[in-house]
């Protein structure tokens, strides 16, 4: 698991939104950022800066990227 804050999370994954990379994501049952990679690599992150609701406009805007969402 990767602890970070929102802008770190956001600048690491730029590279990688795009559903060719990315399997799927979701929010695990203890609030982390999952995010499941077409390899088969899962990176946890726990973002420490921000709240629910903004992690899950995140997942919005993947699933409108094309990234499948799990809930």
């Amino acid at each position: 698991m990767k602890t970070c804050t929102l802008n770190d999370f956001l600048e690491a994954v730029k590279p990688w939104i795009d559903n060719a990379y990315i399997r799927n994501a979701y929010l695990n049952s203890d609030g982390y950022f999952v995010l499941n990679f077409t390899d088969g690599v899962k990176n946890i992150y726990q973002i420490n800066d921000c709240n629910t609701g903004q992690l899950e406009g995140i997942l919005n805007e993947l699933k409108e990227k094309g990234i499948p969402v799990k809930k």
